[in-house]
């Protein structure tokens, strides 16, 4: 490698919870660098999660996150003309930030009132292993398991 591999940014823990994985879901969530306004979604979202499951709300929420996140994806790779679905392990982080932004998009894409809302609707379904983020999660792994065949081709 010509270039040396990039410092990792130290991520700091949120002021509410503490939790670093929180300050990354909220990074996810923001819009145009309003950091505030996604931690005050989130914390919206995981007080409408508390009031409707009788649950602590960061639990429900990890155990969404945890339903949602992919182990495998398939990757396009060009052999001799054709061009084959590689299925491929996914590293931990990778596996994190893939999930965050499928339960973040398919929380937009919702039809309830508010952001925050629409990310406790999302989490909630989530954990119950329902809602598209789930599907998506299925789909992924569908695809990896039906071409199965050329994993020989990984690189």
């Amino acid at each position: 490698m010509r270039k040396a591999k990039p410092k990792s940014r130290i991520i700091l823990p949120d002021p509410k919870f503490n939790d670093v994985m929180v300050t990354k879901f909220a990074n996810n969530i923001m819009l145009d660098g309003k950091k505030q306004t996604a931690f005050q979604i989130f914390y919206d979202a995981i007080d409408i999660i508390e009031e409707k499951t009788k649950e602590n709300g960061i639990e429900v929420w990890k155990q969404a996150l945890a339903n949602v996140t992919p182990s495998l994806e398939v990757k396009s790779r060009r052999i001799g003309g054709a061009t084959f679905q590689i299925p491929t392990e996914l590293r931990p982080a990778r596996k994190q930030s893939v999930g965050m932004k499928n339960l973040i998009n398919f929380a937009r894409k919702r039809h309830e009132k508010s952001m925050a809302a629409k990310l406790a609707a999302e989490i909630m379904a989530a954990k119950n292993e329902e809602g598209a983020a789930f599907k998506r999660k299925e789909d992924t792994h569908r695809m990896a398991e039906a071409n199965k065949a050329f994993a020989h081709f990984r690189f």
